[in-house]
C-alpha cells in the first residue's frame, strides 16, 4: 500500500492505493475537513463503492442465472488500487479486473479513480470501462467523512443547507439495512437546512432523493464544506448509529441497496448502470472548501 499527495495555494489531499481512498483534505490554514478514521468510531474516512453500494441480501446476488457472494459496498474498498498517474495537482489510481474479482463479480473491468485540484476545490472523476463480452449492471457511490466541528462550536451547531429549496424524500430501510419498499418526505427548515444532531443516525443512514444537487456543511464560523453530485441521484447521510461520533458522511450514490429479504438480481434492478460491451461510464463529483 502506498500513498499519493496533490496540492496548491489552498488544498492539501492525500489518498492511498488501498480502495483509491481518500486520507486527508487539509486547507493552508491547517483546518482538516476529512473525518480521520478513529475506530472508535469508524475507521474508514472516504470509501469509493463499486460494483454495488450498500448492502446485499444475505451477502448474494444473482447475474447471468448465477448467484455470487459479494461484501457491503462492493469490491472497491478492499482491494489494491494501483497509482497509474500522480502529478501535483492530480492522482490517477486504477483496478483492473482480475482472478479475484471474477470470483465475486463475472465481468471484466477497469475502475479509475481521479482527484484532482482547482483552486479549494477537489474533483473525483469515476470511470467504468467495460471489457468483457457482455454488459455490465453496477451500482456506484461515494462514502466521504466530514469532521463536525471543522473548527468551533459543536456538532448540533451545524447544518446542511440544500443548494436550492427542496422537498426530499426519503428512502426507508428496515432495522437491517435494507430497502422496505416505503418512502416517506423528509421536511427541510425553510425547504432548505437539515439541522445535524446524533439521534437523526440512530437508526442507520438516512438516504435521499429528489434533494437537488448541491449540499453544504455549515456551522458558526466560516468554514465549510459543499459536496456537488450532478450526475448521482441519491443522497446517503450517515454517522455511526448509537453514538456522538464527531463526523457526518455525505454520500452521493448512483443507486440503492438490496430490498429486505429479496436477493438482487442484478439484470432486474432498475437504478443500476448497464454499461455496454466496450464503452466507458464516467461521472464527476466534486468537494468544494471554504476556510
Amino acid at each position: 500500500m502506498s500513498r499519493a499527495v496533490i496540492q496548491n495555494q489552498f488544498l492539501r489531499a492525500e489518498a492511498e492505493t488501498q480502495g483509491a481512498q481518500l486520507l486527508s483534505i487539509r486547507a493552508s490554514d491547517g483546518t482538516e475537513y476529512l473525518w480521520q478514521g478513529d475506530p472508535a468510531y469508524w475507521s474508514g474516512r472516504a470509501p469509493n463503492l463499486f460494483p454495488y453500494v450498500a448492502r446485499l441480501t444475505d451477502g448474494k446476488y444473482y447475474l447471468d442465472g448465477r448467484l455470487y457472494h459479494m461484501e457491503i459496498h462492493g469490491l472497491a474498498p478492499y482491494l489494491e488500487f494501483a497509482l497509474k498517474e500522480a502529478d501535483p495537482d492530480r492522482m490517477v489510481f486504477e483496478l483492473s479486473s482480475s482472478e479475484k474479482t471474477l470470483a465475486a463479480y463475472p465481468r471484466a473491468f477497469v475502475f479509475r479513480v481521479t482527484y484532482k485540484l482547482r483552486n479549494r476545490c477537489l474533483s473525483v472523476t469515476y470511470e467504468v470501462e467495460n471489457r468483457d463480452e457482455r454488459t455490465m449492471y453496477f451500482g456506484l457511490g461515494a462514502h466521504p467523512g466530514f469532521n463536525v466541528p471543522l473548527s468551533g462550536g459543536t456538532f448540533e451547531d451545524y447544518r446542511l443547507r440544500f443548494d436550492s429549496p427542496c422537498d426530499p424524500i426519503r428512502v426507508d430501510f428496515t432495522e437491517e439495512c435494507f430497502l422496505s419498499g416505503r418512502e416517506v418526505r423528509c421536511p427541510l427548515r425553510d425547504c432548505c437546512f437539515l439541522e445535524l444532531r446524533h439521534e437523526l443516525f440512530d437508526h442507520d443512514a438516512v438516504v435521499l432523493k429528489e434533494a437537488g444537487r448541491r449540499v453544504t456543511l455549515e456551522g458558526p464560523d466560516s468554514h465549510c464544506v459543499t459536496v456537488e453530485f450532478p450526475g448521482m441521484e441519491y443522497l446517503g447521510l450517515w454517522h455511526k448509529p448509537g453514538t456522538d461520533a464527531p463526523y457526518v458522511c455525505i454520500e452521493p450514490w448512483c443507486s440503492l441497496p438490496s430490498t429486505q429479504g429479496k436477493v438482487a438480481v442484478l439484470e432486474e434492478q432498475t437504478d443500476l448502470i448497464a454499461l455496454p460491451v466496450g464503452k466507458t461510464y464516467r461521472n464527476i463529483w466534486r468537494i468544494k472548501i471554504r476556510a
